[in-house]
């Protein structure tokens, strides 16, 4: 494991170079693109919302220089989009909902996006299991491009887009792409829903993010790396929190912040600084 202790200038090619190079050094320079996937909270921005003006120039410096920037969250697609927007994406992917959902962003559509891929699965049984163990676990089921149907509204700030109060029994009226179950003691529900065939992540010490089997950032990841035809080996990937976990060790260079936990910190190639030291951009400019 390395630290990224600060800003690496690239030598770029110039224009010139370029329209003198050889077809196969060409051809060379675009397999060197790079994807880059960042995820957002607690890597991009912290607890204000704000990306901070120094993180907006280094992704957008990145990609000028021709990079695959992928925004990669935990977040519902509605909660990633205001985020590009921040970064100045107006066109390119986001991988939402732990990788249940695949989208490109595209602001010229009038929902600002696409849904390339989004896989869902029955939710009665999590929502059953959840409430006999724990009946007091708040629930949410992701309405993909909206919001929640919820049994209990979630306090402002908490989750994304708009929420629907509903019976119980409308939680599981149609397949959904994630679950999200909250409250004390929730943590213990992890072994016996992955019992129940599903994907289930802790995102706090009261919250479970619950979604279809064998899924996360890396599978959505792969399945973009391969559209755009970036090498195995020209991945990045940088993240704090466990749901970065699959995400990390997927690309060929996996990077934690400072404040992540220790097991994303071990799994990582390399640690970067932490996110009100912008470590994030430190790692950005390596690209450049």
């Amino acid at each position: 494991m390395t630290h990224t202790t600060g800003t690496v200038t690239s030598t770029s090619t110039t224009a010139t170079e370029l329209r003198t190079a050889p077809l196969a050094a060409l051809r060379a320079s675009v397999r060197t693109r790079t994807l880059v996937a960042l995820d957002i909270d607690g890597t991009l921005l912290g607890a204000d919302g704000i990306v901070p003006a120094v993180t907006v120039g280094a992704v957008r410096e990145v990609r000028r220089s021709g990079h695959h920037v992928v925004l990669a969250s935990g977040r519902s697609l509605v909660g990633i989009l205001p985020v590009a927007g921040q970064l100045g994406i107006e066109q390119g992917w986001a991988v939402a909902s732990n990788g249940a959902v695949v989208a490109r962003v595209d602001a010229d559509l009038p929902s600002g996006y696409r849904i390339e891929k989004m896989h869902s699965f029955d939710t009665e049984p999590v929502v059953r299991l959840a409430r006999a163990a724990l009946p007091t676990v708040q629930v949410g089921v992701e309405e993909v491009g909206w919001g929640y149907r919820v049994d209990r509204v979630f306090e402002q700030g908490l989750v994304n887009g708009q929420q629907r109060r509903v019976a119980d029994t409308e939680l599981w009226e149609a397949p959904a792409a994630r679950v999200i179950l909250r409250g004390d003691g929730v943590l213990s529900l992890l072994a016996p829903l992955r019992e129940l065939g599903v994907t289930a992540t802790p995102a706090g010490p009261d919250w479970v993010d619950v979604t279809p089997l064998s899924l996360s950032k890396a599978t959505a990841l792969e399945r973009i790396r391969e559209r755009v035809g970036v090498d195995p080996g020209a991945t990045l990937a940088v993240g704090d929190g466990v749901n970065d976990l699959e995400m990390i060790t997927w690309a060929a260079r996996g990077v934690a912040m400072g404040h992540a936990p220790a097991a994303v910190i071990d799994a990582a190639d390399e640690v970067t600084g932490r996110i009100e030291e912008h470590g994030v951009v430190a790692v950005l400019s390596t690209l450049r």
